[in-house]
């Protein structure tokens, strides 16, 4: 029985996906009888995580997958082979990075501790400088791991093959100490022989010193033609020595530089990756600030993910508000024919024994990684096998949309066009994106959730004034409607339009505390009647004010209780002329105006559009803005093209437009 330091070891990510992908790759060279993919999974791996390089498997899995190939390949000496084809060009991939940043066997070796840093966490590693062409190494297992003799003779493999790199030298390895002979550490000794590149540096050196010696021994002793024919020899062999070692160096420089530029290459396109990814993270959560409805967010998050990510195709699906079905929310990369497929299809979340991937990652708040759809076909309802099959998808990810532990939806994301592998690292990064979405669709809810509220208590308001009185009901909404296309005319933002719209609807919401012995009088009020009545622009501020509006709706209450006041300053209740008037404010007062005039009131009758108009026209500058004024009139030729008509309230507060015959 297992104690619970084992279990916890052989439960802890131990190894690269790198280690495992070299005996995945020699396998398939000298073994191509075995079936990878059957011992991958049921050594508890996928093709895709060894092929990330950014997984790691655990000592459990390891020795499973390594304890079964080696039963079925036979070969006794599979680990060492294992280690060798690592450092092969076809195999090393990754492992190049750190190697070829290096240009001599001596500062690889010297640099091998923190090399294998990236590839074991089981193990401590460092080494020792000797000699130019021989170095120790010793590897001590970490506290509570326990390794198996494979990982050393893997270790003997990869540097007795890492020197192929470094033009085919011949390598010696001494392995005096072993934890598995009853040593404390493994303790390796590398020698390798010298390139003929060193050999002639050393000629050259040599020579260097005796040339001197040499030429003034011949100065001394020798004639002059014979001195100078010994100094001629000695030059040319020297020169000779000089250029074939520095032939060496250069063709040695030259192939390292390449292996570097290359090595520099890919960490730039990774750093790209990385720093693209941060982006979306960032960017979705800055959507929030910018949207504020649902549909906009949405349409704002799939566009993110359309530029920032590496995937031909991808969706969010969301859940009614009963959590009974799944449907498609918002999308990039599909025909027009996926499209409306997608809009007209549901996944039934109410049905327990639902066994769709969609479904499952829904309920599960779990993600999926399928690199091929035929290998779980079994696991697949008949419906789920239907819609891959008429999306055309064969692999693709799918990660919960989760908020606050409420799964909110499904993001999925797949390559059809590329065909390139999803790998664990693509998941691990849509899960992480799909955490913000989940964040940002939640605060998005909860925005709407708060309009809506708005908008009913407002609606609630505005019943109340238009049950006082059934001449005027229906008044603030032909306001909020007039104002509204005035904004529109005047292309301000949608969320200011939404501050006039409000203001408009309580723009008259004062008169509540106001008699209706005054507001429905059919005599010409008194001048303590009118001033009494003006109050009413005062109380709307004050009552407003009490409503606690956040963000720019904190602007209803100035704006609502000003549509009073005047350009010249003649207004009330504060008298306010030209630009300290807010904009809005300037707006309802043209279309409150407007729509008096061309209402039946107790104290005048309704007047046609075109003389309302034309009093809108006469009284710019003076009570009205000019260039409101003119966008109010290109709203309403726009809006009602045959405007010369007579206008007559309905009895629920409407307007009948019949034409002047």
């Amino acid at each position: 029985m297992k104690s619970d330091s084992e279990v916890s070891q052989s439960r802890t990510p131990l190894y690269n996906s790198r280690i495992i992908h070299s005996y995945v790759q020699l396998a398939r060279k000298k073994y191509p009888h075995i079936n990878i993919s059957e011992l991958l999974a049921r050594a508890g791996m996928t093709l895709h995580e060894v092929k990330d390089q950014g997984h790691w498997f655990t000592q459990e899995q390891v020795d499973f997958f390594y304890e079964e190939l080696l039963r079925m390949t036979g070969n006794k000496n599979l680990a060492r082979d294992a280690g060798r084809y690592s450092a092969l060009p076809e195999s090393i991939g990754a492992i190049r990075y750190y190697l070829y940043s290096f240009t001599g066997p001596a500062k690889f070796y010297e640099m091998i501790g923190s090399t294998f840093a990236n590839f074991t966490r089981s193990i401590y590693s460092y080494s020792r400088h000797i000699s130019a062409n021989k170095v120790e190494i010793i590897v001590s297992p970490r506290s509570g791991i326990v390794e198996k003799p494979y990982h050393c003779e893997s270790r003997k493999g990869f540097f007795e093959a890492v020197l192929n790199i470094f033009n085919n030298r011949m390598v010696n390895i001494e392995h005096p100490e072993c934890v598995f002979s009853g040593g404390d550490v493994c303790r390796y000794l590398i020698s390798w022989n010298k390139s003929p590149g060193d050999y002639f540096r050393l000629i050259r050196n040599y020579m260097l010193v005796i040339f001197p010696l040499v030429g003034l021994l011949s100065v001394l002793f020798l004639s002059g033609a014979q001195g100078l024919s010994v100094l001629s020899g000695l030059l040319v062999l020297l020169l000779a020595t000089a250029f074939y070692g520095e032939r060496f160096d250069n063709k040695h420089l030259s192939m390292a530089m390449q292996n570097l530029q290359e090595s520099s290459e890919q960490l730039v396109d990774q750093i790209d990756i990385n720093y693209n990814n941060t982006l979306v993270t960032r960017e979705i959560g800055q959507v929030v600030n910018r949207h504020t409805n649902m549909e906009e967010v949405l349409s704002a998050i799939i566009d993110i993910l359309q530029i920032r990510l590496d995937y031909d195709r991808g969706m969010i699906m969301l859940c009614d508000p009963e959590k009974k079905r799944l449907r498609f929310a918002a999308g990039f990369g599909y025909n027009e024919k996926q499209y409306q497929f997608l809009k007209n299809i549901e996944f039934h979340l109410d049905k327990p024994d639902s066994r769709g991937v969609f479904v499952l990652s829904f309920r599960q708040q779990k993600p999926f990684l399928i690199n091929d759809l035929n290998d779980i076909e079994d696991s697949l309802s008949r419906r789920s096998i239907a819609f891959a099959r008429q999306m055309g998808t064969i692999s693709f990810i799918c990660s919960p949309v989760i908020c606050d532990n409420e799964s909110l939806g499904v993001l999925a994301v797949d390559n059809v066009r590329s065909k390139r592998t999803l790998m664990h690292s693509d998941l691990s990064l849509l899960v992480g994106i799909s955490n913000i979405v989940g964040i940002s669709l939640r605060h998005t809810q909860h925005l709407e959730a708060r309009e809506k509220q708005l908008q009913s208590v407002v609606q609630v308001m505005v019943s109340t004034i238009d049950a006082r009185d059934s001449v005027t009901k229906g008044h603030s909404e032909w306001v909020a409607e007039y104002a509204t296309g005035i904004c529109e005319e005047l292309e301000l933002d949608k969320d200011y339009r939404e501050v006039v719209r409000v203001s408009a609807l309580l723009h008259d919401y004062g008169k509540i505390g106001i008699p209706d012995t005054l507001l429905k009088k059919k005599d010409r009020l008194t001048t303590n009647e009118y001033e009494y009545i003006k109050c009413h622009a005062e109380k709307t501020i004050e009552i407003l004010r009490q409503m606690n509006f956040e963000g720019k709706m904190q602007q209803v209450p100035d704006i609502a209780g000003g549509h009073h006041e005047k350009i010249d300053g003649t207004g009330y209740p504060r008298g306010l002329s030209g630009d300290e008037i807010p904009l809005g404010a300037r707006i309802i007062a043209v279309a409150d105006n407007f729509e008096a005039l061309t209402a039946s009131r107790y104290y005048n009758k309704q007047l046609p559009p075109s003389q309302a108009m034309q009093m809108l026209i006469e009284n710019i500058d003076t009570f009205f803005d000019g260039r409101v004024v003119n966008a109010f009139i290109r709203y309403y030729q726009r809006t009602y093209p045959g405007y010369h008509t007579e206008t007559v309230r309905n009895e629920n507060g409407g307007k009948n437009f019949a034409k002047l015959g």
